[in-house]
């Protein structure tokens, strides 16, 4: 009957308050009794990070759906420990009581007090997975051009002085053009010049499935600790904690920490800083603190030079006309454009042939005749990319702006890549009428004209839809 009750329970509170908010809290908790007699509920969280979040933020919730549930007027709340005893309300632990690691931290664990003192922990470089830089990136194999010379200067400059200069660095720029690789470079280059290091390459989406973890399995502490010990930071794609408030928060007290002390963060994004949706106001400002920094599609003379430079490295000679092919023919981003060079020669080694021009021209335009058309569902998929909100979020009744904006810039784009109406458009985001679609599209057009980096991203979203 209990397992029933907060099943129900957490789909009642999925509905109104959605699902990151159930996955990161409420799964960590479990209904451990049911005491009829004096109206009380026994909730066991699996620490007191976690206990006392939910009592700050969601005590209300829970007492509303769950009283409903089990027939009572907002029944009392208890909160338990290891489903034997009754947590302690005074002592709070938040992201504030951690934040330094050179402050000694008591660990409550099998009833025992165990001091986790900067000493103790495991650094970042020799942990499961170590500092994730892949060696491959280097500054001597990317190619410079005229569209992301700036970005590369900036990169290789943080080298020589990191946490002095530069700090923290911004690049942004469509998907593919380069930013990753940077971001390794910078790592390789740092742990070349700097050994003992402590150097971290992390996704935004690993950081926050990271964080979740942490909070469920009472691990907040060590997740603390290990990024406050880190010497450079690369944070690849910032985007994707948008919209994630709690994720933000605890980044926000780790750039304070790590800023304070004068080590070196470098962060990715597809926007510049203040362009960033779903962003806390204090963070967005902490990312353009130092220097921001852009990459665009690369000219053809640098496209030819990228794909002469990665024929090398795998050995092949590539003349100049296939270069000028392939560079001419992938206009999107460097990944397509590497891309199409790795199936061609691909297909020249397995069939035994040399590279010519009609070799490249068979394999290319062969992929292109057999190439999916673009439909509303790869609009989305692809649109999901840029703007954290899924095919759900968009047919929902949410009027939340950052999701009508995404919704919008989805009608928009579906009006100009596919041959369908305006009907179908609304029909297939939850039903709206054609006004709506057409006052959304208007609204788009507008802000392209008068936004630069708005117009640079749809044209980004566009080239790798159609890609």
């Amino acid at each position: 009957m209990i397992t029933d009750i907060w099943s129900s329970f957490l789909h009642i509170v999925r509905d109104e308050v959605g699902s990151r908010v159930v996955e990161t809290w409420f799964k960590a908790v479990s209904f451990h009794q049911w005491d009829a007699v004096n109206k009380c509920v026994y909730l066991e969280a699996p620490n007191a990070f976690v206990k006392n979040w939910i009592q700050n933020n969601y005590i209300d919730l829970i007492k509303v759906h769950l009283g409903r549930l089990l027939h009572v007027e907002k029944p009392e709340i208890i909160f338990i420990d290891d489903g034997t005893k009754v947590c302690s309300a005074p002592a709070e632990i938040t992201i504030d009581s951690i934040s330094s690691p050179l402050v000694p931290v008591n660990v409550k664990k099998n009833n025992t007090s165990q001091q986790v003192t900067k000493n103790a922990l495991i650094k970042p470089s020799t942990m499961q997975g170590g500092s994730h830089v892949n060696s491959a990136y280097t500054f001597d194999t990317f190619v410079v051009g005229p569209t992301n010379s700036l970005a590369y200067a900036a990169a290789y400059a943080i080298t020589e002085k990191p946490g002095s200069l530069y700090n923290p660095l911004f690049i942004y720029g469509g998907s593919g053009l380069g930013k990753t690789h940077l971001l390794h470079a910078i790592g390789n280059a740092i742990k070349e010049r700097q050994p003992n290091s402590i150097i971290l390459y992390q996704t935004a989406d690993r950081f926050v499935n990271e964080f979740i973890s942490a909070i469920r399995f009472d691990k907040i502490h060590k997740f603390q600790a290990k990024y406050h010990l880190v010497d450079v930071l690369l944070i690849d794609d910032i985007q994707f904690i948008a919209n994630k408030e709690q994720t933000q928060e605890a980044f926000f007290h780790i750039f304070n920490t790590l800023y304070e002390s004068h080590k070196q963060i470098v962060f990715s994004s597809d926007t510049t800083p203040h362009t960033l949706q779903g962003m806390a106001e204090r963070l967005r400002s902490r990312l353009a603190w130092g220097l921001v920094t852009d990459i665009h599609v690369p000219h053809l003379e640098t496209k030819i030079a990228i794909l002469k430079k990665k024929a090398k490295v795998s050995q092949v000679e590539l003349c100049d006309e296939v270069a000028y092919f392939i560079a001419e023919r992938v206009t999107s981003n460097i990944r397509e454009l590497e891309g199409a060079l790795v199936r061609v020669m691909a297909f020249a080694s397995l069939t035994n042939q040399i590279i010519t021009l009609d070799l490249a021209r068979k394999v290319l335009r062969a992929e292109q005749k057999s190439s999916a058309p673009v439909d509303f569902n790869r609009i989305i998929r692809i649109l999901h990319r840029y703007y954290p909100h899924d095919l759900q979020a968009l047919c929902s009744k949410d009027r939340n702006k950052d999701v009508a904006f995404a919704r919008h810039v989805a009608m928009f784009l579906m009006k100009k890549l596919t041959d369908k109406s305006l009907r179908d458009i609304g029909q297939f985001l939850g039903g709206r009428n054609h006004a709506t679609v057409v006052h959304a599209i208007n609204k788009v057009e507008a802000q392209r004209k008068t936004d630069v980096d708005f117009q640079y991203r749809i044209n980004t979203i566009e080239s790798e839809i159609v890609g």
